[in-house]
């Protein structure tokens, strides 16, 4: 199994971050006699599920090959988000003469500095993620590559770790995609662009899902000629093409340059240090050198080094590790959780099919993952947050649907920002209030999909959100006015006439 790259640069916040997810002087405890649980990988799936279970009296060790903390921590969520607050601050410069506040033209960005503000900040909450917490927590923690020796066991160097349960748990990692060229060139992925200490001035970005779109638009707005490459038309394929339109549009209008329904697209090295890259986009060739590569593309589940073959464990190199709905693998003792085997690659879906993991393998429980409700966020500005079912796989599932938008043109907060591109919409099942699905273009959709989450999870319909009093002025009194849409199909003709006739009687 390919490790993943060391952090980089190795300054004083790095070195801090390192001291907590693998301490240079760690020596590995001496491992107990027999563990209720062994579990393989310190991402989110395997921290919540250690954490946890150590909290309820369990035995636990915790295998990790690197870094504690996971692609969210040193490669992910956290130092993309303090990027993109990075670039929105840039944004908000830039467009300040909507409001009547007169900056420079072009604001000076210092892209060394806000790299290292994001270093300093994902060190500062590594802190959370660090061996000697889970230590102190009571967790035996094993730096090295755990491997299935025996149908109780797991090797770690030349420790054995026994176990009564265990949950795998190692995550997904960076794929490279089959274009032509891309082995003779250097490129960056989400493993590596954050070790970057200096701007590119021009930055090629392969792959228009949420982390290409992220990370184009900051750029841009940082100061780099970004140059978006999707294969498909337009961008955001997995969400509602309104919503997608609207991103689009933004990044458009921040300096990203799009090229979709890319095709024929191959890479060379340049002349000059820089990378060549060529493609024919909406009946156009295009042959553009940049100085870095972005390939955004994909993920690979980590199942090599494992040993799944000696235990029973089901695997696919593409998919990942086989489970059932409760999250058991083809061997019933070993459970999975996290990217390794959900369709779902986000940190919070990791978190809850950890808490999953717990009631199932340590206490015989029954819950099912397929009862989860996962929304998901893209961060770019706006956002898109998305719920349940779309549009359009309720029509490929042949699911009627009652839908309804709101359009934040016609929400007094979003109207006084100067936010009005975006809306919100639910889909209901039909003559019921039941949320379906929910799909929110926003700039804080991702705080606001959680009240439809929680509404989906605990089946509240759009009948009682109509009946909840919202602060105004707030962007969220959009969800509020589709509750006060769907009341209003409540008035039929029939019920209209009752009401007409009751209050001429009253008069």
């Amino acid at each position: 199994m390919s490790t993943l790259p060391r952090i980089q640069p190795l300054d004083e916040h790095n070195r801090e971050l390192e001291a907590h997810v693998h301490p240079p002087d760690w020596i590995n405890p001496r491992p107990a006699g027999r563990y209720n649980l062994v579990v393989i990988g310190a991402g989110t799936a395997g921290l919540v599920t250690a954490v946890a279970a150590a909290g309820l009296g369990a035995k636990i060790a915790l295998v990790e090959r690197q870094w504690m903390g996971g692609d969210c921590l040193n490669v992910g969520c956290v130092p993309s988000k303090a990027l993109i607050s990075g670039a929105r601050a840039a944004r908000s410069v830039r467009y300040a003469d909507r409001f009547g506040v007169h900056v420079a033209e072009h604001p000076a960005v210092d892209f060394a500095q806000v790299m290292e503000r994001m270093r300093r900040l994902r060190a500062s909450i590594g802190m959370h993620d660090s061996a000697a917490r889970l230590r102190d927590l009571g967790i035996d923690v094993f730096f090295g590559q755990g491997e299935f020796s025996g149908s109780s066991t797991v090797e770690v160097g030349d420790q054995t770790l026994r176990f009564k349960r265990a949950v795998i748990a190692t995550g997904a990692r960076a794929t490279a995609p089959p274009i032509p060229g891309l082995g003779r060139v250097e490129y960056l992925t989400n493993e590596s662009i954050f070790s970057l200490t200096k701007l590119p001035r021009k930055l090629g970005v392969i792959g228009a899902g949420p982390i290409g779109c992220e990370l184009a638009q900051a750029f841009a707005l940082f100061g780099s000629e970004v140059f978006l490459v999707e294969a498909a038309h337009g961008i955001l394929p997995r969400e509602d093409p309104d919503a997608a339109e609207i991103v689009k549009q933004s990044l458009v209008a921040d300096g990203v340059r799009l090229l979709c329904c890319g095709r024929n697209m191959e890479l060379k090295p340049g002349t000059e240090g820089d990378i060549r890259l060529t493609l024919d986009s909406h009946a156009k060739t295009y042959d553009q050198t940049v100085d870095q590569l972005l390939v955004a593309v994909g993920r690979t589940p980590n199942v090599d080094g494992l040993g799944l073959d000696k235990v029973g464990v089901a695997y696919d190199s593409c998919t990942g590790v086989e489970v059932n709905d409760l999250l058991q693998t083809t061997n019933p003792r070993i459970y999975a959780a996290g990217d390794i085997c959900s369709p779902y690659k986000f940190t919070h879906a990791a978190d809850f099919m950890a808490r999953l993991v717990i009631q199932n393998s340590l206490f015989h429980g029954r819950a099912k993952a397929s009862r989860l409700v996962i929304p998901w966020a893209t961060y770019t500005t706006p956002e898109i947050a998305h719920v349940g079912l779309s549009f359009q796989e309720a029509m490929d599932r042949d699911i009627s649907v009652q839908t309804f938008t709101q359009e934040f043109s016609g929400v007094d907060r979003a109207i006084l920002e100067g936010e009005t591109e975006g809306f919100v919409r639910i889909h209901l099942q039909p003559r019921t209030d039941k949320i379906l699905g929910c799909t929110i273009v926003a700039p804080n959709a991702g705080d606001m999909i959680s009240q439809i989450s929680q509404a989906m999870t605990h089946g509240l319909g759009l009948k009682k959100i109509a009946n909840t009093i919202h602060p105004y002025p707030t962007q969220a009194e959009a969800i509020r006015k589709i509750g006060d849409q769907y009341s209003r199909t409540r008035l039929t003709p029939f019920v209209k006439s009752m009401f007409n006739r009751w209050l001429a009687w009253t008069r």
